[in-house]
């Protein structure tokens, strides 16, 4: 399995997009204790799981993911949250790659 998955910072007001082939809970277990020295996500304490999505396998979750950086939107990210069919179509659109 592997995973999408978005986290928030309340505090700074940010957000974090990464994918992962552990779940997101085990990985924002790892950002919050600063496992990954050096990552942007060691400069903030307060992350809290905002999405996930569990993908067929690590290059579709490296496929979306690369995708919802690209937008660049934070309404998307809302969005993505928001309406579980956003995330279907992006399923659909990188499935069996």
């Amino acid at each position: 399995m592997a995973f999408v998955y978005i986290l928030y910072s309340r505090k700074r007001d940010i957000f974090y997009i990464g994918a992962t082939a552990t779940s997101p809970k085990e990985r924002l277990e790892k950002h919050i204790e600063k496992y990954y020295p050096g990552n942007f996500t060691t400069t903030v304490n307060d992350w809290e799981l905002f999405y996930g999505l569990e993908c067929e396998n690590m290059r579709q979750a490296l496929l979306i993911e690369k995708h919802i950086k690209k937008m660049k939107s934070r309404k998307y990210l809302n969005n993505i949250n928001k309406f579980p069919e956003i995330s279907l179509k992006l399923k659909q659109l990188y499935k069996g790659l």
